[in-house]
């Protein structure tokens, strides 16, 4: 089992900067692959960027060349840093890691971006 816990959500103007941090416990390893997906009201949940164990990064088109995903495997930790906010940003963000057939999520933290 593994535990996700998130921070650094809030409110946010448009244009505005924001980093979200994920710190993950238990049966945790460096094969992991961790990232980020977020969801809207009534909407199913949504991948947004994630870095797995090779170190690669991977985004959805929405938010490449704003948000910036990175790990640090000594401190089981995932890092979103978003730039250049946009109010379609507003939602539920939820730390995200999977192996196999192992896929975990936080309980989530929400950013609002305002115009």
């Amino acid at each position: 089992q593994v535990q996700l816990v998130e921070s650094g959500g809030g409110p946010v103007q448009a244009g505005g900067s924001l980093t979200l941090s994920c710190t993950a416990s238990g049966n945790i390893h460096s094969g992991y692959t961790m990232g980020w997906a977020r969801q809207y009201p009534g909407k199913q949940r949504e991948f947004v960027a994630s870095v797995p164990s090779d170190g690669s990064t991977h985004y959805r088109d929405a938010v490449k060349g704003r948000f910036t995903v990175s790990r640090d495997n000594s401190k089981n930790t995932v890092t979103l840093q978003m730039n250049d906010r946009k109010p379609e940003d507003t939602a539920v963000y939820y730390c995200n890691t999977r192996y196999t057939v192992y896929n975990f999520f936080g309980q989530g933290t929400q950013v609002t971006v305002s115009s």
